[in-house]
């Protein structure tokens, strides 16, 4: 079978589809153009009205680039609203992300590696899924759940086949993954024990990255784990502030206050010298007032993140942010995410000229190098994809540093 996947969204949707796209293989299958493929997967996210459209909008484009292919819908804003999928042709199956891969490759190996042509050279693994929390802005933990851990021995014998194959980064991600919860053990203890574990991750093997994590999960022995992994868990977090309005953090059901955040902000940078750090900001929720708003770009200015990941907010149907009648504007909204966009610019080329002529490790992957600190650089002369190599943090004279979303 000739098969095409169409991922959108956040990095456990990814993991999700290069699952997917193994087990396939290993089956039998063969990646293809959307145009040739026999079968074609739509992973979809629902965490905003946007990604809603795109979602129909690559449905609809992979039933026109081949008339005798059949599309399988599945992931978040199927989960959501299953019927505005299926009534777009007859084609189209809509498959819960639990059934899909007995349903679609049966007889497939039992661990089936995302390694390889078709795969990224840093290998996201999957230890947690689904959310308790419920801010009244969000539909995912609808869409995904309660809040569900992969056992121990699980994730430690994936991230064994890993390091086996050659891997070297391992990004640890999840729906809400500081909740993280298994034979005893909570995110800290299971860093400890793969850091620990000469097999799972041996000296010179692959280093460790964890994933987007709650500020009210950071706790002081995530912190001191950091400080001292020596860069085998990367200095690296994506720590979501949302706003920097205490006044609107509540109105969120966020469950700590903007100096709070700060303060959590202020330990990272004091305990974990050189650490990276990004964050989620929302533009324009329900009752955003001009100085809530001048509040968050100043908190976020004076915390000096490295990236900004800027959403408008988006009215998801069944939230309680979505039934109060003081929206903001749209045109408010874009207003606000622009000007955001801009700082975040701003800030990512500040973070970066910090750590000129430092020396970080770099993973190779297509065309660029992703530093420890998330920062895209060059290919070092002679590294293939897929090296670490240490780098000396090159100087750039413009806004063009990036860090990696």
């Amino acid at each position: 079978m000739r098969f095409s996947i169409v991922n959108l969204g956040c990095k456990v949707n990814r993991v999700e589809s290069d699952d997917v796209a193994a087990a396939l293989i290993s089956a039998g299958g063969s990646l293809a153009r959307t145009s040739e493929a026999d079968l074609v997967v739509v992973n979809t996210c629902t965490v905003t009205g946007e990604a809603d459209k795109k979602a129909r909008k690559a449905v609809r484009q992979a039933l026109r680039a081949n008339p005798s292919s059949t599309v399988v819908v599945t992931g978040c804003a199927a989960a959501i609203d299953a019927a505005a999928f299926t009534a777009l042709d007859p084609r189209v199956r809509v498959v819960p992300k639990g059934a899909l891969q007995q349903t679609l490759a049966p007889h497939a190996a039992p661990v089936a590696l995302r390694v390889g042509e078709g795969f990224r050279t840093r290998v996201n693994v999957k230890i947690q899924d689904g959310c308790d929390h419920a801010c009244t802005f969000c539909i995912v933990h609808v869409a995904r759940g309660k809040a569900t851990s992969r056992p121990f021995s699980e994730v430690r014998d994936e991230v064994a086949a890993y390091a086996r194959a050659g891997a070297r980064e391992v990004v640890l991600t999840g729906i809400n993954l500081g909740s993280y919860r298994s034979e005893g053990r909570h995110l800290p203890d299971l860093l400890a024990a793969l850091l620990a574990d000469g097999e799972a991750l041996p000296r010179g093997g692959p280093r460790l990255r964890v994933s987007s994590i709650e500020p009210q999960q950071v706790d002081r022995r995530l912190i001191e784990l950091l400080a001292r992994a020596e860069g085998r868990v990367c200095r690296h977090l994506h720590v979501p502030l949302q706003s920097g309005s205490t006044r609107v953090l509540g109105e969120m059901e966020r469950t700590y206050t903007a100096p709070w955040f700060e303060h959590l902000i202020g330990r990272l940078r004091a305990e974990v010298p050189g650490i990276a750090l990004s964050t989620d900001v929302i533009a324009g929720f329900p009752g955003e007032t001009d100085d809530d708003f001048r509040e968050t770009c100043r908190v976020v200015e004076r915390l000096g993140f490295g990236r900004l990941h800027v959403f408008p907010y988006s009215k998801r149907a069944g939230t309680p942010a979505a039934m109060r009648v003081d929206q903001v504007p749209d045109e408010v909204k874009r207003s606000r995410a622009a000007e955001l966009r801009l700082l975040s610019d701003e800030l990512t080329q500040r973070d970066y000229d910090r750590r000129v002529g430092t020396r970080e490790l770099a993973l190779v992957e297509d065309g660029v190098a992703v530093t420890e600190s998330y920062h895209e650089i060059p290919v070092p002369g002679g590294a293939r994809r897929g090296d670490l190599v240490e780098v000396v943090m090159p100087p750039r004279g413009d806004a063009r540093a990036r860090m990696q979303a």
